[in-house]
């Protein structure tokens, strides 16, 4: 029988798991060094395993036991809030840690206004994010240092489920003043992949691109490959040539002090949603049922392009790994 051990062991734990560092989890809860190392050593003697290693220049890695301890113990500190919240008649309260992956071309649209809001109904609850391209926030979700992620759909495989929030179309990006931008769309791609292409140079995004392209039977010219969103526009924007993406902003402001235009596409292409992703099998805590609520919320009325969403065929929906989504909007990716 292992000896037992303290939910502030298993807090601390859940923090260093997340940010792979003992300095920065000492930093962020505000203990000493010293007091974080010995209360994972002293919950690793409780259980009997070993939950970290270390690798030479990258600190700390979770082992096969520390991974599955942190996709189930935030659960297990729910419960132990709530039991508190209701010995104190609040049984409605949500607090704790909630840790949430975001795909980095979609943090600066909705994200902020979800998490204000987020903020202000649930003050007890402590957010973190944890910004990457769509391998990393898979990373983070397969290895419990995420709960929840908000991401592009990540199609068929990989143990997840997925709501589907809203659908978002390609478009092609010019610079403001250009040819194209003055004659205005839909454009055809027949009358863009002559020119250069900035391609956002993500995991999978990459391959999204060049599948719009592949299913109108064309293959562009790669100019640039840039894994920044906003360093893409900025190119765009100085005339350095077209892109292709999904994410429409509501204005073509870029860093550079250039414009850009985005226009729609004439021919039926491939589009991408937007999911909220979590591990299959793991219960989502009432922390994050919540930040999903909200999110639905803020995605549900209209999607980017003003469009009520009722009005948007799921038929022809594509996401990155190229399936085509089916009703129900939520699906188990075993």
């Amino acid at each position: 029988m292992t000896r037992g051990f303290t939910l502030v062991q298993l807090r601390y734990f859940c923090r260093v798991a997340r940010l792979g560092s003992m300095t920065a989890a000492a930093e962020e809860l505000a203990v000493t060094q010293s007091a974080l190392s010995s209360a994972v050593a002293q919950l690793e003697a409780s259980l009997g395993v070993q939950l970290f290693r270390r690798v030479p220049r990258r600190g700390l890695a979770l082992t096969e036991a520390g991974r599955r301890l942190l996709r189930e113990a935030p659960a297990l500190l729910e419960d132990a809030d709530v039991l508190v919240g209701a010995l104190r008649d609040d049984q409605d309260a949500v607090a704790g840690e909630l840790v949430v992956g975001i795909y980095e071309p979609l943090a600066s649209l909705r994200v902020p206004d979800i998490l204000r809001e987020f903020e202000r109904r649930h003050p007890e609850v402590h957010v973190s994010l944890v910004e990457g391209d769509q391998a990393v926030i898979r990373e983070a979700l397969l290895g419990g240092r995420c709960e929840l992620a908000l991401m592009y759909d990540m199609g068929e495989g990989g143990g997840f489920v997925q709501e589907v929030l809203e659908t978002v179309p390609a478009h092609v990006l010019v610079a403001a003043g250009s040819r194209l931008a003055e004659l205005g769309g839909p454009v055809s791609l027949e009358d863009v992949v002559a020119e250069p292409l900035i391609l956002l140079d993500l995991p999978e995004t990459r391959d999204y691109v060049l599948r719009v392209f592949h299913s109108a039977g064309l293959v562009p010219s790669v100019r640039h490959r840039l894994t920044g969103y906003e360093t893409v526009r900025s190119f765009v924007a100085r005339h350095h040539g077209y892109a292709v993406l999904n994410r429409k902003l509501p204005h073509g402001q870029t860093h550079s002090g250039g414009e850009v235009v985005a226009l729609d596409i004439a021919e039926e292409v491939p589009a991408i949603d937007v999911v909220l992703a979590t591990l299959d099998g793991v219960r989502p805590t009432r922390r994050a049922q919540a930040f999903m609520e909200i999110c639905r919320r803020h995605h549900g009325a209209q999607d980017h392009t003003g469009r009520d969403q009722g009005e948007r065929p799921l038929a022809g929906s594509v996401g990155l790994a190229g399936h085509v989504p089916s009703s129900p909007r939520i699906k188990e990716l075993r």
